[in-house]
């Protein structure tokens, strides 16, 4: 146990650096999201105050106020304005994700979907957008409203092209990585991006922390879809199977179903095209998952990105901001939260 331990405060430390390094910034960002949510209507006061104090990661947030900080970005509040809106880009998001996966419960609490219905959430769901893209035009730079405008739009398409291979057993691996691309990565990259253009950085540097944002970011949903599956972990504390009940094929699936035997294949697919999954059901995935070595051909598959996000980090002088982002490529693949 004691190895565990240590591999467990390994993995939360670098996620904790990033956030320790730019702690006096991202309380204003909290306030400032707190500040601009307030409405004066009692409903929508009531729905985005039940949000924030749901709490998150804010690793998007995070990765804003570090990329400028990298950058040299010393000087003004736009960081902290940016990074809020990169912030609430990502959690309307999640209110329209729980919408259409029917989500009841999200970081260990009922969604605003469970407690006040469908309308309300996406309703609310836009009012953070709208909130969002006024911060944008506030701050002036029309490079960074294409980049966050175009990102939106990107997600939002992300979002339909699963919709649209929902339940598609033998989904194709490259349709898996355009739809994370879209929905997941490509936030991570304008994140990371946004703090080389409040440093006025040239384009080289650009696109370097673009690319690097895009790789941990594929990294990170690569993960999160592989821990839904990694019954070897369940000493962290990570309840296991929502992806599969709710029936969502995934990386794990994806690659199960490559491997599996023909009458493996039919019960898969005899899953996927249940109205609703039993617990008898998933075990019986994880047995297969543990049988074709799947857990380990996801993390292999990562690592690629991983490599990549790494690489693209060596045009930075060394620092302690670059060894930040550095080691947060093995938090996005090892961590346990």
């Amino acid at each position: 146990m004691g190895t565990v331990i240590q591999l467990k405060n390994r993995i939360n430390n670098s996620y904790l650096d990033l956030k320790n390094s730019v702690e006096d910034k991202i309380i204003l960002v909290e306030e400032k999201i707190k500040r601009r949510l307030s409405s004066k209507v009692d409903l929508v006061d009531k729905m985005t105050k039940y949000h924030i104090r749901t709490g998150g990661k804010k690793l998007r947030a995070l990765l804003t106020l570090g990329s400028a900080k990298l950058c040299g970005y010393s000087k003004g509040s736009r960081d902290i304005n940016l990074a809020a809106c990169v912030e609430l880009i990502h959690a309307a998001t999640l209110m329209h994700d729980d919408v259409i996966d029917n989500g009841e419960i999200r970081r260990g609490k009922k969604t605003l979907k469970s407690i006040w219905g469908n309308q309300s959430t996406i309703l609310v769901g836009d009012y953070l957008l709208s909130r969002c893209f006024e911060m944008m035009v506030e701050d002036g730079n029309l490079e960074i409203l294409q980049l966050l405008s175009f990102t939106s739009a990107e997600i939002s398409q992300g979002e339909v092209l699963q919709l649209q291979h929902k339940g598609e057993i033998d989904m194709l691996e490259e349709t898996y990585f355009k739809i994370i691309s879209a929905k997941t990565a490509s936030l991570f990259a304008a994140a990371t991006k946004v703090g080389s253009i409040l440093a006025d950085k040239e384009s080289k540097i650009k696109d370097a922390l673009e690319f690097y944002g895009k790789n941990l970011g594929l990294t990170f949903q690569i993960a999160d879809d592989t821990l839904d599956y990694n019954s070897e972990i369940k000493f962290f504390g990570k309840k296991i199977g929502n992806d599969f009940y709710e029936g969502k094929i995934t990386l794990p699936i994806i690659l199960l179903y490559q491997k599996a035997k023909s009458d493996e294949k039919k019960n898969l697919r005899d899953f996927f095209e249940k109205n609703n999954r039993t617990e008898s059901d998933l075990i019986e995935v994880l047995s297969m998952i543990k049988k074709y070595n799947i857990i380990s051909d996801c993390y292999l598959k990562a690592e690629h990105f991983i490599n990549l996000a790494s690489n693209s980090l060596s045009i930075f002088n060394e620092s302690k901001e670059k060894e930040i982002f550095q080691n947060l490529t093995s938090f996005t693949l090892e961590r346990n939260f």
